[in-house]
């Protein structure tokens, strides 16, 4: 930018091109910037043009305001500069958020030999430029110190800009280790040989190559674990031939036939940890958060039709509760006196009276390719991911979307599909709102903690890997903790709930707190308090509305807390890896469930608090001297609001009705029968009494207090 004699910083208006042939690249500083490629390509194909104004204001402060023109390209912005060295935030079409402050000073005010070096005239001094990013909000970490006034070159006098430039500051290696004690002097450069010996596989056709082979590999892995079976063989671990309480109907018309029958299966793997949440009364006894197994300690090994039939399959040896398996079942019908049996890590009740459908395990399957391979695609996963941090090392955006997309179809395809085989449409279904979501972390968290780690690749390997597959296999890390949802009932029903919820509320509290301390430092504390405080009273309000129950989903939770933790810290990167895999196994396996859910959806088959009948036959009014099939039992009247009641004898209905009494003539007198109650209306069943028992000596025990399922 040729200026004549008269030029001084007195006042530098004037119209000026950059001459390119005399300026630095700007391609590197551009891009510590955050400035993208295709930007950048066209700003060095481009021509810059200045239009400067330098002018005093009313107050006899001195202002610069710059319109600067890219041609081609259409890029333009317009800087508003007072030379009073105050910080003012703007907001650049090109670098995002930033903050400026510009003074006049004395040559010998600078410190750095490059500013202050090399200028023809002085006498005015010379105009300083201090711009850094406004970090919490661009997402970038740069600082560009400029010193501008007139040098001459090749004997012409020229406007310069001289640019002292500060770009992200890398971490320190934490696996370079230098220890030194006592005269023991300890080198491992771990983290430089890595970065070293792998930079010739930096090249981004290689992760090309990857990302291809691994689309092809995933496929031929899908395949193999979910397509090859037919997809009427596939049964979950809670898969039953009977149903709870009064749910097969009427003489358990709606569950047949109950013999003449069989079935080969396929169950998936981990089945032994898939437990009963509620109570589940059988006969006399209630069974809770173990799987339901009822009988099998038989010669025949006969289970019960309610038994969980892949958790019997483990109990009987037929399938590994690592890679599930196949077997096959037959129906036989009645069956009477179910023995308990304990095998292969798992316990079943018995059932010492009769029951209308009863099954036994056949000794050979037809059906073939049933290993669960969860486990190999979990070790594929885990290498390919470790190979884009460590070794391919792409842009932390390509990482950060390479982990969203890994993580999310392992879940839905191996170690928590929503079905078997896989429902695609429903995953793909959520999967572009959890790219969106994905995205909002990667603007709120990500960009600031990730690209810190650039020059660290096998030390971001660490802290987001271990985290990361730990969050995306919540099912397996958690699977410990005795907290299914996060409601007061089912805290209460669930032995040390309180205690594992109070122990995590510690160590939340103990990360947020150290977080806070960050925030604090940056000085965005109250920019953060200000959103966290607003969520809160949002949830407080929809936490009131009537009728509805608020659910703070697992991946709710990693949404509310992502956004704490953007800062380029290693805690940071922790946090961040655990939530986005928390995130992507709440979405992928559960749905982005509402936050919001009537007390229907969350009761499940939890009793529902109905009005219980009341059985007028008791212990006194039982009269053992009349025969067995002459005996009739007897209940209360109907209350109010109700219009029926549901009988069952040994689990199964046996009556649906108006009538206040039962005849027992068709039971068998040499067995224990047990008896429940409940009142109906319109077809719906209200809680059933717990189990009144009469033995075969002709001795009743009366139910005890409260409902059973």
């Amino acid at each position: 930018m040729a200026v004549p004699a008269e030029f001084t910083t007195l006042d530098i208006s004037g119209k000026f091109v950059m001459n390119k042939s005399l300026s630095d690249s700007t391609e590197e500083i551009l891009r510590l910037q955050g400035i993208g490629w295709f930007k950048r390509k066209i700003i060095a194909n481009g021509t810059l043009y200045l239009s400067i104004r330098h002018y005093k204001g009313d107050d006899g402060s001195e202002h610069i305001d710059i319109d600067q023109t890219l041609s081609p390209g259409g890029m333009g912005s317009r800087e508003e500069r007072i030379l009073d060295w105050s910080e003012r935030s703007k907001e650049d079409s090109l670098f995002g958020a930033v903050i400026g402050r510009s003074r006049r000073l004395a040559v010998e005010e600078i410190d750095d030999d490059y500013l202050k070096t090399g200028w023809d005239s002085t006498e005015h001094g010379l105009i300083q430029s201090y711009v850094s990013s406004d970090t919490p909000k661009s997402g970038t970490s740069w600082i560009a110190n400029q010193i501008w006034g007139v040098e001459e070159i090749d004997g012409v006098r020229r406007y310069l800009r001289h640019v002292f430039f500060t770009g992200p500051q890398d971490a320190r290696p934490w696996l370079d280790i230098d220890f030194h004690w006592k005269g023991i002097n300890i080198v491992l450069p771990i983290e430089s040989t890595i970065r070293r010996t792998t930079k010739p596989l930096t090249n981004p056709w290689l992760f090309v190559v990857l990302v291809a082979a691994y689309i092809v590999g995933l496929a031929f892995f899908a395949r193999a674990q979910s397509f090859l079976t037919p997809s009427d063989a596939y049964i979950t671990c809670t898969s039953v031939y009977w149903e709870s309480n009064n749910g097969c109907g009427l003489d358990g018309q709606d569950c047949g036939p109950f013999s003449d029958s069989s079935f080969d299966f396929r169950c998936p793997a981990q089945c032994s940890t898939v437990v009963l949440e509620n109570p589940r009364t059988v006969g006399d006894e209630q069974v809770e958060f173990v799987p339901l197994i009822v009988g099998g300690g038989d010669v025949n090994r006969t289970y019960r039709g309610d038994t969980f039939i892949c958790a019997a399959a483990l109990q009987a040896g037929l399938i590994s509760d690592n890679r599930g398996g196949c077997a096959s079942l037959s129906l036989i019908g009645n069956f009477t006196n179910f023995l308990p049996l304990s095998a292969h890590g798992l316990t079943s009740i018995g059932f010492p009276t009769v029951f209308p459908l009863s099954w036994q395990f056949n000794d050979h399957t037809s059906l073939t390719s049933c290993a669960d391979n969860r486990d190999a695609a979990l070790a594929m996963n885990i290498l390919v991911t470790f190979i884009i941090f460590v070794v391919l090392r792409p842009r932390a955006i390509v990482i950060f979307w390479c982990l969203v997309c890994i993580g999310y179809w392992h879940v839905t395809l191996f170690s928590q599909p929503q079905l078997n085989p896989p429902p695609l449409d429903v995953a793909f279904g959520t999967f572009l709102p959890v790219l969106f979501i994905s995205y909002a972390f990667w603007r709120l968290a990500f960009r600031f903690t990730l690209p810190t780690f650039d020059k660290l690749p096998l030390e971001s390997a660490i802290w987001y890997l271990a985290t990361f597959w730990a969050g995306v296999l919540t099912n397996i890390t958690t699977d410990k903790i005795p907290i299914d949802t996060l409601t007061s009932s089912s805290l209460k029903k669930q032995q040390g709930a309180i205690t594992a919820l109070v122990i995590i509320v510690i160590i939340v509290a103990a990360i947020v707190i150290n977080q806070i301390r960050i925030i604090r430092k940056t000085g965005w504390f109250p920019y953060y308090l200000g959103w966290y405080v607003a969520g809160a009273l949002v949830a407080a309000v929809l936490a009131s509305l009537p009728g509805l129950v608020f659910r703070l989903h697992h991946y709710i939770i990693a949404m509310a807390l992502m956004p704490g933790t953007g800062f380029p810290t290693r805690p940071s990167a922790v946090y961040q890896g655990f939530l986005l895999g928390m995130f992507l196994n709440g979405a992928a396996a559960f749905g982005l469930d509402s936050i919001l859910q009537t007390p229907a959806e969350l009761v499940q088959d939890a009793p529902l608090g109905t009005t219980l009948p009341i059985f007028l036959t008791n212990s006194t009014s039982y009269n053992v001297s009349i025969p067995f099939e002459n005996q009739t039992i007897f209940w209360d009247a109907l209350p109010a609001g109700w219009d029926g009641f549901s009988l069952l004898v040994d689990d199964v209905e046996r009556y649906a009705g108006t009538a206040l009494n039962f005849s027992l003539a068709a039971f068998n007198a040499s067995l224990p029968h047990f008896f429940r109650l409940a009142l109906t209306s319109s077809g719906n069943t209200g809680d059933f009494t717990m189990p009144a028992t009469l033995f075969p000596n002709g001795t009743w025990i009366e139910p005890a207090p409260g409902s059973s399922t």
